[in-house]
């Protein structure tokens, strides 16, 4: 036979992803073709063609303007709208929608309006408010899940977007399925991987690691003895903090934290520590390099993300729970200063059975931090 012609093997049947995973793997995808600068289309009930104010540059202007059946407003979170429109805001409201005169529509003015740590805008130009659209606040809920400053372009979309969209190889996504992430991803974490690590303050210590199916984005538990053999034992909830637990920074008490609770946990032979992916109580290291900028100029820490557009605090404890349970622990002791977290994983189904405090004493350059957890986030310090 001529090999030419020769019959290939039939391939095996490959099994449709689930389909949270689909819905996970579109939210990831447009979160990272608008933290590339392009535009996405966000699909309900009146479309919208979204740009990260951030990242616009004038390639996803103009491919916005091919998609965008009006020029686009701009959407901003309200603690963001209210310095942006030097004019007070209702709290209440998921965003706030301006006009934006056709100057302002460039890439260093964009940046300026969504950045309030880059070059300020020459002038003081005045918005005027626009309608806020029925998608604003799964707009605003998107960037924040690609870790972008929450100010975006939002123009409605032409009747044949879609179609543009698959010449132009962009992407779109459901709002539904952006304000369905939070529990979505939760439902699809998966344990994918584990391996003993022996550490200096905990020798008898195992990493296992969880990922959620349709996202790159991984959190780790640190095993130390067998808790699973214990009634209530030792967890802590630690959300990564690159410049305080790799670097050693001296403007939180991270890395103290992080230490000082393996060590504990190690005395004590068994306990959990959850190093989760949530870094800045959920912004990312680039927005918190931003609050840091921020309380340079004497914002608190609370005050500095409200002012980038976030919230206090935007960390999901679901993920916590869900990896406590798949590791067969139902009933804990919480390493925390933090009563939000003992409230966050009662509620998702830990038994909570104590609290065991884990202050640090200042260093003479956290005492302002560490107040402010104090007063306004009502940390248990004393």
């Amino acid at each position: 036979m001529n090999p030419s012609q020769a019959r290939l093997p039939d391939s095996p049947t490959t099994p449709p992803l689930p389909p949270e995973s689909l819905r996970l793997r579109r939210i990831h995808r447009a979160a990272s073709e608008l933290r590339r600068g392009l535009p996405v289309l966000l699909e309900g009930a009146a479309p919208l063609v979204l740009l990260a104010a951030e990242t616009a540059g004038a390639d996803g202007l103009a491919e916005l303007a091919l998609l965008a059946e009006a020029p686009p407003s701009l959407l901003l979170p309200p603690v963001r709208a209210a310095a942006v429109l030097h004019r007070p805001v209702e709290q209440g409201e998921a965003a706030i929608a301006a006009h934006l005169p056709p100057e302002l529509l460039s890439p260093d003015p964009l940046r300026s309006l969504a950045d309030p740590t880059a070059p300020p805008l020459k002038g003081r130009p005045q918005l005027e408010p626009a309608p806020v659209p029925a998608l604003a606040a799964a707009a605003i809920a998107l960037l924040k899940i690609g870790r972008l400053l929450p100010t975006v372009l939002a123009a409605p979309a032409r009747k044949d977007a879609l179609s543009r969209l698959t010449d132009r190889a962009l992407d779109s996504v459901a709002a539904e399925d952006v304000l369905a992430y939070p529990a979505a991803e939760v439902v699809s974490l998966r344990r994918i991987a584990a391996a003993n690590v022996p550490l200096v303050d905990a020798p008898e210590s195992r990493v296992v690691a969880f990922r959620a199916e349709g996202s790159g984005i991984e959190h780790l538990a640190i095993v130390i003895g067998e808790p699973e053999t214990t009634d209530a034992p030792l967890v802590r909830l630690h959300s990564e903090c690159f410049t305080g637990d790799l670097l050693g920074s001296m403007r939180c008490d991270c890395g103290e934290q992080l230490r000082g609770a393996l060590r504990r946990m190690a005395e004590e032979g068994a306990g959990v520590l959850l190093y989760l992916a949530q870094e800045g109580r959920g912004i990312g290291l680039v927005n918190k390099l931003r609050a840091y900028a921020l309380q340079d100029r004497g914002l608190d820490t609370l005050d500095a993300n409200r002012v980038l557009g976030w919230g206090a605090d935007e960390r999901n404890f679901m993920i916590a729970a869900t990896m406590l349970q798949q590791l067969g622990l139902t009933r804990v002791r919480l390493l925390t200063n933090n009563p939000d977290k003992l409230t966050a994983l009662q509620a998702c189904g830990i038994a909570v059975v104590g609290r065991e405090a884990h202050a640090f004493a200042p260093n003479g350059v956290n005492d302002e931090y560490l107040a402010t957890k104090a007063a306004r986030f009502g940390h248990l310090l004393d």
